[in-house]
């Protein structure tokens, strides 16, 4: 799936150039068999000219396409997609997708495009007024329909509760746990000896566990917006009247207390952000003040990296994305390959080497027949054997380099 805003219909023709071959080029990249899916604001007004079936359809709100509707039905055309939002029937109202400031004009710029082999997995595409999204896009949703394979091995992914070991810091945490732990080994002193070593250890784990779910508990869940409270929810409701109220009744009243309760959410939820980051800081500071390293290192983890998103993708040599596995693999192959592999002799330059000691010439052979006749009898039949098979090994070797 991919996201993209794309220029406006007042840019120059270089700039929508330049977009739709970076887009050409991203969307080459994706697999072949998965379905593609591509959404978001085209800032095309499509048409119903019959030129440009069957990519696009009848039930589009426009009558005349722009010049950015060409560029999109052409791109769709080339790689064999379809426009799904001018395929759904809807009234007007429900094919808006833009809303100019003066609140005057509306447009059907933001389209869904998939594949034509699978345009039937989406059932249908409208846009939703009343939905809160505090721009001037009204939200657009789309049914989409997939027939997934049914896997043989299901797995169920379990929490793993941890204990809170932080409580052991504490003193009264600690005798806690000291007394509990006390009271149960207590009761295990008149075990049975001739038990099996399985069944001891499981009930000793068994106690140890429960000694510390009673007196340290477990850690909470991290939230993912852990600013977001009461306050800020009754926000949004009062927001999301506001404007229920502003579509039934779109009076000049109603759009000042809809502009108003927008500017005080948005006011109140930075005041949030900006108190829970001070805090969050604060927290850094006394991990480090009390030499808390784990927590100060966590802490500082999440936010220096976030949310980082999985991806597949590798980088060639020159920049481009890869997302074929097949080239991905070649690429990490000839990068280890470079990497790894040691050059030729040939290919090294050779500079001088400086020693401690002056270099030693290799002997010579009167000297290396002189220290064979300084060998007894025995040491000198192995030295004579070795350069036999020495002697033998060297012409192997000449014989089969003439014959190749």
């Amino acid at each position: 799936m991919t996201i993209f805003h794309a220029p406006t219909e007042d840019k120059i023709d270089d700039i929508k150039h330049r977009f739709c071959e970076e887009l050409e080029h991203v969307f080459d990249k994706f697999l072949k068999y998965p379905m593609k899916i591509l959404l978001g604001d085209f800032n095309a007004k499509v048409g119903r000219e019959d030129i440009f079936k069957p990519a696009i359809g009848n039930e589009s709100l426009h009558e005349i396409s722009n010049d950015n509707e060409v560029r999109v039905v052409n791109f769709a055309t080339s790689k064999n997609l379809t426009v799904k939002s001018t395929i759904s029937p809807h009234c007007s109202i429900h094919k808006f997708t833009w809303k100019s400031p003066n609140r005057k004009i509306h447009n059907q710029i933001d389209h869904i495009l998939i594949d034509r082999r699978r345009h039937s997995s989406i059932l249908d595409v409208r846009s939703f007024r009343a939905a809160d999204c505090d721009t001037d896009h009204y939200l657009v949703v789309a049914k989409v329909r997939e027939r997934l394979a049914v896997s043989k091995q299901t797995t169920h992914r379990v929490h793993m509760e941890r204990f809170n070991h932080k409580k052991l810091n504490e003193v009264e945490g600690k005798e806690q746990y000291c007394v509990q732990i006390r009271n149960r080994f207590a009761a295990l002193e008149n075990l049975n000896t001739e038990i099996e070593v399985n069944n001891a250890w499981e009930t000793i784990t068994e106690n140890i566990k429960m000694s510390a779910k009673g007196s340290l508990g477990y850690c909470e869940l991290k939230k993912h917006k852990p600013w977001f409270d009461e306050g800020c929810s009754e926000l949004l409701d009062q927001r999301e009247q506001t404007k229920l109220q502003w579509l039934q009744d779109p009076s000049e009243t109603n759009a000042d207390n809809l502009n108003t309760i927008r500017r005080e959410t948005s006011r109140n939820f930075r005041n949030k952000k900006r108190e829970y980051l001070k805090d969050k800081i604060d927290e850094l500071a006394v991990n480090s003040k009390n030499k808390n390293i784990r927590d100060l290192y966590r802490g500082i983890n999440d936010f220096k990296m976030g949310y980082q998103h999985r991806s597949n993708l590798v980088e060639d040599e020159n920049g481009d994305l890869l997302a074929d596995s097949h080239n991905i693999l070649n690429r990490w192959r000839n990068y280890f390959s470079q990497l790894l592999n040691v050059h030729r002799v040939s290919d090294v330059r050779q500079t001088e080497i400086d020693t401690a000691e002056p270099l030693i010439p290799d002997p010579s052979p009167f000297e290396f027949e002189s220290a064979i006749a300084r060998l007894n009898g025995i040491n000198r039949q192995v030295v004579i054997k070795f350069r036999q098979n020495l002697f033998k090994q060297e012409a192997k070797y000449y014989v089969l380099r003439s014959i190749s």
